[in-house]
């Protein structure tokens, strides 16, 4: 089994208000990047990262990104084609664990992905294009999805092969695997694995790494 991470790393940081690419931006005194390259180093057998135009040289197993954050992973994915399994982390997740992702990839055999979530604690509501309430959702039903999400790499592979239009519409590579007709379970994941997509997520892990 060859188990190999891929982090998507090209993106803007528009939305953190950051001055260059988000994977790169400080995060608790090192690149944001960095401690998530620290962890699926520990587990996987090489790590690929798809960056921006002009990081390429930054360090081993860079490749350029795409125009989506799955159209990265796909790049990503083809600089390794050993590969068995895939271990999909978003660059913008510093704080997951080394027993997440193990987990992750524990949960894997029999499906074709197995992916980190969190179980949804508000009440989430359904509304039409103006704004009215037409359902409230079963929450105990409901999962907020992370990264680190494994997949069989043949199936996730075949679930890349699509026009840059699908991969562009995904929020995450669960789906589109899902769409091509994988099963995928969930794995609850702390929700402490937080995001950062704004200044106060920035801030949030970086208190939290800082208090570990």
């Amino acid at each position: 089994m060859a188990v190999v991470g891929i982090i998507p790393a090209a993106g803007s940081g528009e939305r953190l208000g950051a001055s260059g690419p988000k994977a790169f931006t400080d995060c608790a005194g090192r690149p944001l990047l960095d401690w998530s390259l620290d962890v699926l180093g520990q587990v996987c057998s090489r790590v690929v990262v798809a960056v921006p135009q002009g990081f390429e040289n930054g360090g081993p197993d860079r490749v350029l990104g795409g125009e989506s954050r799955s159209a990265s992973v796909r790049n990503a994915l083809a600089a390794a084609p050993e590969a068995t399994v895939a271990v999909v982390h978003d660059a913008a997740r510093p704080l997951v664990t080394r027993e997440l992702v193990e987990r992750c990839i524990a949960a894997l055999p029999g499906w074709e992905g197995a992916i980190a979530a969190a179980p949804v604690t508000d009440t989430i509501k359904q509304t039409d294009a103006g704004g009215r309430v037409v359902r409230t959702l079963e929450r105990s039903t409901l999962w907020s999805i992370q990264t680190p999400q494994v997949f069989d790499a043949g199936a996730l592979r075949k679930a890349l092969d699509v026009g840059d239009e699908v991969l562009a519409g995904a929020t995450d590579d669960a789906s589109l695997v899902e769409a091509a007709g994988g099963s995928v379970r969930v794995v609850e994941a702390p929700p402490e694995n937080v995001k950062v997509t704004r200044r106060a997520d920035l801030l949030l892990a970086e208190s939290l790494l800082r208090a570990h």
